[in-house]
């Protein structure tokens, strides 16, 4: 073929499909072959998808009264109670994050978060108004400086949707409260006067519920600050209200880099393809997010719906940065876990998933000792009722656990009964009810062409017996032979047949036997440790 028939062959060639990534929950496809949407209720089914999708019709039509909700929901007893209440935290809910709820649940975890019920009035042992003592730590008016190189802006009063266990809600949602310009300029001008604030986090309320210019007016405040290095935003929105994170919004946090966000997802119901292409387009402009969740009874008090959320977020580009023991707030008792309930989900993330997924484990430590990780340093002492901790300043705080708290029922979670599988963990569980004292790594084999099966290296004990635990099945792995088993009282020289000598034996790791008891544990350089 000559050189002419060559190029008329390539340019005739069909060109290569491009490139669909699948993978990408952003780009999800319903079956109708454009953009997945969730579920919509039946009472907006008529609605105008121009409409549904603007953010300040959603807004706007929040539903917020017993008569409206009762028409979406089926509503227990007590819901009615909590929302007949005269003096209950606010109800307020966009119709795209209600019609998430499965109407004829009432253990629907999304509907535990936004609708009252008549136990939110009952007190409990702990309980305050300010739990975290920002009111102490408030120099003006909405901003607190608890810590000392960052401060928090609280810009609004207002949310898109109001989570029943905020942790303000001594303020949230009070339209008399609320913060306008003026304020903001206090807030502004005792950052521009306290050289030492270099972080500022914008939160509320949630500020992306403000009017465009007003939100941009106070991030410009803060940008034209020169030693203020790190703008964040703390916000529910992309959660309640996805359609907020538009082009133009994008646009404009863009221009005031380096800023961050965080947002707020609790349980994997509340990750929509809505709320996966607003996280899409706000990384997209160059925002980096995390999330922050708090741990809640009844709702996501489950290793399994944990691991399962953080691996979704992780997916749409959002790392897990804080799980937080529920405060001490009005309102938020029944929500609360033991403090023991986080430490054995925090087990079950470590190590069973990507490092990039395990958030830390924080208790707001009441009185205003700020966040404290629960990890050895910070942890001083835990009872069966209360937990002592220490913050960066030596602060000691004390968090009261719950009196009454129903465990997490694995029976009627589908998480727990459809777990993602562990080759080699099966054994945990024998760990933790003190049947077993390690795990035997199982399901290893490795296949290879043919048919051949090879064991993997993990099933060599000396690869992994823990030290100081002892042999495997009782038996010593240079000799094979069983581990003697003493007496007390009786010498060792005499368990070797009386000959008064004691032979030098070669332990294989792990295999060292327990020294008696008040007796030290090592040596180092023929010195008692």
């Amino acid at each position: 073929m000559d050189t002419q028939a060559q190029g008329s062959s390539a340019m005739t060639a069909p060109a290569e499909a491009p490139f669909v990534n699948l993978r990408d929950p952003a780009r999800r496809l319903g079956p109708d072959g454009k953009p997945a949407v969730s579920r919509r209720g039946p009472m907006w089914a008529d609605v105008p998808d121009e409409k549904w999708n603007d953010w300040r019709w959603q807004l706007s039509n929040r539903v917020n009264d017993l008569a409206d909700i009762e028409q979406i929901l089926e509503l227990t007893d007590e819901e009615r109670e909590g929302l007949s209440a005269p003096d209950k935290f606010r109800v307020d809910v966009t119709p795209y994050f209600i019609s998430l709820i499965e109407p004829k649940d009432p253990d629907d975890p999304i509907r535990r978060q936004i609708i009252p019920l008549g136990r939110e009035l009952h007190s409990f042992t702990g309980m305050m108004e300010d739990s975290l003592a920002e009111d102490r730590h408030s120099p003006v008016p909405g901003l607190v400086h608890r810590y000392p190189d960052r401060v928090l802006m609280l810009i609004t009063t207002q949310c898109a949707s109001y989570c029943r266990y905020c942790t303000r809600s001594r303020i949230v949602g009070d339209a008399t409260q609320n913060f306008n310009r003026k304020e903001h300029e206090a807030q502004l001008d005792y950052i521009r006067r306290t050289p030492q604030v270099r972080d500022v986090l914008i939160s509320g309320g949630d500020g992306l519920t403000l009017a465009p210019k007003l939100l941009e007016s106070a991030i410009r405040g803060l940008r034209e600050i020169p030693h203020v290095e790190i703008i964040r935003i703390g916000s529910r929105v992309p959660v309640f209200l996805p359609q907020r994170i538009d082009d133009e919004l994008c646009e404009m946090l863009a221009k005031y880099h380096p800023l961050w966000l965080n947002i707020h997802v609790n349980h994997p119901g509340e990750m929509t393809p809505e709320l996966a292409r607003a996280c899409d387009k706000l990384t997209r402009a160059g925002i980096p997010l995390g999330n922050q969740s708090v741990l809640l009874a009844g709702i996501n008090d489950c290793v399994h719906i944990q691991r399962e959320l953080v691996q979704r977020l992780v997916e749409i580009r959002v790392r897990p940065y804080y799980i937080y023991q529920c405060d001490l707030v009005e309102g938020a008792g029944h929500f609360r876990t033991p403090v023991g309930k986080g430490l054995e989900i925090m087990e079950g993330l470590r190590g069973h998933t990507s490092g990039y997924a395990v958030p830390q484990y924080i208790v707001d430590a009441p009185g205003g000792g700020g966040k404290i990780p629960v990890m050895p340093n910070y942890l001083v002492s835990y009872s069966d009722h209360k937990v002592i901790l220490r913050n960066y300043e030596g602060y000691i705080t004390t968090y009261e656990e719950p009196t009454e708290y129903t465990p997490h029922d694995s029976t009627g979670c589908r998480y727990c009964q459809n777990p993602r599988p562990e080759p080699g963990q099966e054994g945990l569980t024998g760990l933790l009810d003190g049947k077993r004292m390690w795990i035997e790594p199982a399901g290893f084999e490795q296949v290879h062409d043919r048919g051949a099966t090879e064991t993997h290296r993990l099933k060599d004990p000396s690869k992994w017996v823990p030290y100081g635990v002892g042999a495997i099945e009782g038996r010593v792995a240079q000799g094979g032979g069983p581990l003697p088993v003493l007496e007390a009282g009786v010498a060792a020289s005499e368990a070797n047949g009386g000959s008064g000598v004691e032979p030098k034996r070669v332990y294989g790791p792990g295999e060292e036997p327990r020294p008696a008891d008040g007796q030290p544990t090592g040596t180092a350089n023929h010195e008692l440790l």
